[in-house]
C-alpha cells in the first residue's frame, strides 16, 4: 500500500470526505530553500537533529496532498525580520490564488503599522494568519501589535499562533505572554500551534477560558515528539472534551516533518479517544473555522 493509500484508508474508514490540514507551510522557493537549510544545520531554534522527509519541489508537494486526499490546507509563513510582511501577503495571496485548495494566508511581525498590514491583508482576501514568535523574536504584547490583535478580533479572522517554547524558549514564549494578549483581546480567534508544547497545561487553561481559542495537533504524539517530552496522560480527558467541543484542529507541519504524513494520523489514531473525536479533529473542527464545504 502505498502512502497515499494509506492515509486515504484512514479518511474512509471514519466517512470523511477528506483531511483539512490547518498547519503545512509553503513559501517563496528562495525562503523554503532557506528554512530547509536552517533544518539542516540544526539551527539555534531546531533544538537537535532534524531531517525533513518531504524536500520536494513545491508542485510535487502540491500533488502528494492531494493525492493523500487532503482537501484544504494551508500556505503558513512567517517573518525573521521587520519589513517582511507586506511582500510574503503578496505572495500568499498569489499562491492561493493559482493553488484553489490552498487557503489563503498572512502573516505579521512587530513593527510600525502592522495593523495597516493586517487589514491589508484582511482586504486581499486572507483567511488565516501565522504567527511565529520564536522566528520573529517578538513580544506579542509590543504596542504596535495592539491594533493589529484587535483588527483580528473584530474580524474573526483565525491566527495559528507558534506561542508554546518547544523547541527553543525565549523569553516571549510560554502561556503568559500570549495569554496578557488574550486577556486584552478575548473575542480574538487564535489556534495554538503544537498544542502549546512545551507548556500544554497552560494552553490548555487558556483555551478553556477564551471560546476562541483553540488548538492544532501539528506532531503532538508523534515519536519524534516523545522524544523531546512526553504529553502528561492527565490532560487527556481535556483533550477529548476539547477535540468534541470543535477547539482542536488537525495541523502537521508538512512538509517539514521528519516522518511520514501518516505518522500524525496514526499517532491520533493511538490515542484510542474516538472516532467522533477524529472525525470532529480532522475535518468538522476545522472546516467550520475557514468556512469550508464537504467537496462535491
Amino acid at each position: 500500500m502505498t502512502e497515499s493509500d494509506s492515509v486515504r484508508a484512514f479518511w474512509t474508514g471514519l466517512g470523511l470526505p477528506g483531511l483539512i490540514d490547518v498547519h503545512t507551510h509553503f513559501m517563496p522557493e528562495r525562503l523554503m530553500a532557506a528554512v530547509w537549510a536552517y533544518f539542516d544545520q540544526a539551527g539555534p531554534l531546531v533544538g537537535g537533529t532534524w531531517p525533513i522527509r518531504y524536500k520536494l519541489p513545491e508542485d510535487e508537494r502540491i500533488a502528494l496532498l492531494r493525492a493523500m486526499g487532503v482537501r484544504a490546507f494551508t500556505s503558513l509563513l512567517y517573518p525573521h525580520k521587520p519589513g517582511m510582511a507586506a511582500s510574503l501577503n503578496a505572495w500568499a495571496a498569489g499562491f492561493a490564488g493559482r493553488v484553489p485548495d490552498c487557503v489563503q494566508t498572512a502573516t505579521l511581525h512587530a513593527e510600525p503599522g502592522a495593523a495597516g498590514v493586517v487589514r491589508d491583508a484582511l482586504d486581499g482576501g486572507a483567511r488565516l494568519f501565522k504567527v511565529h514568535l520564536q522566528v520573529g523574536g517578538f513580544d506579542p504584547r509590543a504596542p504596535e501589535l495592539d491594533e493589529a490583535w484587535g483588527a483580528l478580533a473584530d474580524a474573526g479572522t483565525p491566527v495559528v499562533v507558534h506561542a508554546g517554547s518547544g523547541p527553543v524558549a525565549h523569553g516571549f514564549t510560554g502561556p503568559g505572554p500570549f495569554g496578557a494578549v488574550l486577556a486584552r483581546h478575548p473575542r480574538l480567534t487564535a489556534v495554538i500551534a503544537h498544542l502549546g508544547a512545551p507548556e500544554y497545561e497552560g494552553f490548555f487553561a487558556l483555551a478553556e477560558r477564551y471560546e476562541r481559542v483553540h488548538l492544532d495537533t501539528t506532531m503532538a504524539f508523534t515519536d519524534f515528539a516523545r522524544a523531546l517530552g512526553d504529553f502528561p496522560p492527565a490532560l487527556l480527558p481535556r483533550l477529548r472534551d476539547l477535540g468534541l467541543g470543535g477547539r482542536v484542529l488537525f495541523g502537521t507541519d508538512f512538509p517539514n516533518i521528519p516522518y511520514g504524513y501518516g505518522h500524525q494520523l496514526d499517532s491520533l489514531a493511538a490515542l484510542d479517544l474516538g472516532d467522533d473525536w477524529l472525525r470532529e479533529v480532522c475535518w468538522n473542527a476545522p472546516a467550520r473555522l475557514l468556512g469550508i464545504g464537504a467537496p462535491a
